[in-house]
Order: C-alpha cells, then sequence, then structure tokens
C-alpha cells in the first residue's frame, strides 16, 4: 500500500522562536514543514517546493506580507494563512483582499493554529476534487461561475476573493434561507470554530462589491438573531442592525 504524501507547508515568519514553535507544532502533525524568514526567500522556496499551504506573517523585513501574498496568488491558487499582530480590522481585510484564505491575530495557540491549517487544506482539496461540473449559479444580475472561478454582475466582472466566492455561491445556492454566522463557518471556511468576525468581514466586503448602495443592502440581507440571506430577487426590506453587524 503506497504511503501518503505529507503535506507540505511553508512557515514565514522572522521571529525565529515563534517559526520555531510552528514548524514544530506542524511537523507533529504529520506536516511537512519548510521555513523562511523573509519575502524573496519565501518566494523562492515556494517556487522551489510549492507547497500545498503558506502560513504567512504580515510584517517581514524588506518585502511585507501582502506583497508575498499578491505574488504567491499570481503564481498559482496555494492557499495562505496570513498570521499578524495587529488587531485592526483594516489588516484582516488588506490580507483578504490580496487572497489570504485565513488571519490569525498574535498572540495564537499553535495547536489552533494546526487545525486551521488542516481545515484549509480540506477546503482547497475538496474545490481541487470536485466530481462534477457545476452549471453557473444566476440571480439579481449576478453570474457566477463554479468551473472558472468567475463572477460578475451586469456584465461586468467581479473581482472576488477565493472566501468571497465561496461564500457569494453558498448563498446564492441557498436563495432565502438564512445562515447563522456559525453556520456559514462550518459549511463555507469548513472549521467549526474560530473567530466569528471573519464572517462579518467577508459579507461586508462582498456587499459593497454587489450592493447599489451597500448600506442598504438589497441582495445580501442581515436577519436580526440569526445572521445572514440572499435575496434572489434582490428586493429591498427594513432590516433591524443586529449586534456587532455595522454594514
Amino acid at each position: 500500500m503506497p504511503t501518503e504524501v505529507p503535506a507540505r507547508v511553508l512557515v514565514v515568519d522572522d521571529d525565529p522562536t515563534v517559526s520555531e514553535v510552528v514548524a514544530g507544532y506542524l511537523g507533529r502533525a504529520g506536516f511537512a514543514v519548510e521555513r523562511a524568514a523573509d519575502g524573496p526567500t519565501a518566494l523562492r522556496l515556494a517556487a522551489d517546493v510549492r507547497p500545498d499551504l503558506v502560513l504567512l506573517d504580515l510584517m517581514l523585513p524588506g518585502m511585507d506580507g501582502l506583497e508575498v501574498c499578491r505574488t504567491l496568488r499570481a503564481a498559482g491558487p496555494v492557499p495562505v494563512i496570513m498570521l499578524t499582530a495587529r488587531g485592526d480590522e483594516e489588516d484582516r481585510i488588506l490580507g483578504l483582499e490580496v487572497g489570504a484564505d485565513d488571519y490569525v491575530t498574535k498572540p495564537f495557540s499553535p495547536r489552533e493554529l494546526v487545525l486551521r491549517a488542516e481545515a484549509v487544506l480540506r477546503r482547497a482539496r475538496a474545490l481541487s476534487a470536485a466530481p462534477a461540473p457545476a452549471p453557473p449559479l444566476r440571480a439579481a444580475g449576478l453570474v457566477l461561475d463554479p468551473v472558472a472561478r468567475l463572477a460578475g454582475r451586469d456584465g461586468t466582472e467581479l473581482a472576488l476573493t477565493v472566501r468571497e466566492f465561496d461564500l457569494l455561491a453558498h448563498l446564492m445556492r441557498h436563495p432565502g434561507r438564512a445562515f447563522g454566522r456559525e453556520q456559514l463557518m462550518r459549511e463555507v471556511w469548513g472549521w467549526e470554530f474560530g473567530d466569528l468576525s471573519t464572517v462579518t468581514v467577508h459579507v461586508r466586503r462582498l456587499r459593497a462589491k454587489i450592493e447599489d448602495d451597500p448600506a442598504r443592502p438589497r441582495l445580501i440581507h442581515t436577519v436580526w438573531g440569526v445572521g445572514y440571506r440572499f435575496d434572489a430577487a434582490g428586493t429591498d426590506v427594513t432590516r433591524t442592525p443586529e449586534a456587532g453587524d455595522d454594514a
């Protein structure tokens, strides 16, 4: 029986203590780990070893993590988890905009990081192993092609990140159905736990890209006490903002 090849993870962090601890936990979890302390080294290693996942610190000397992420995603669809010491939402949004699949704020639990890495890899493998071509999704002027991973609205292409695309596709597949943030985290992100603000940030970003007026959304509605619902008809409704929803 052939031995399963371990997933390759590239850890990019200029703090040797963080890098060593993270690499140790990943190694014990069965991953093959490469390490880099700066952006150019990370890009060179990524080209050589072609990792299945990159754990990428935002604050790097010379070339920051955002630029490294842009370059990585331009070269291919490798999943990226951003590691950041900053708690500001703007930094998280920037990471998501350049294509990061997830972010983890320092200080973090290495065990949680390993679980996040496993969840992102499961999601990436499920997408790449999709058995049958899915037909395009169409509603309210939106068109999503799950095979080509292209999205458009009224004939104009939408620049969606990987997770924005997945979230919108999930909502469009279930028009009129309300989803809680915990449920979306499980069904779109594949996580059983995590920072629920991840879902909130992605919904806000989607509204900014698909709504005529993000302050009065006609497509992705907030459902009081539940979460979010996609309205295929694109009709406006009066909504009551829920706690923590400032979009």
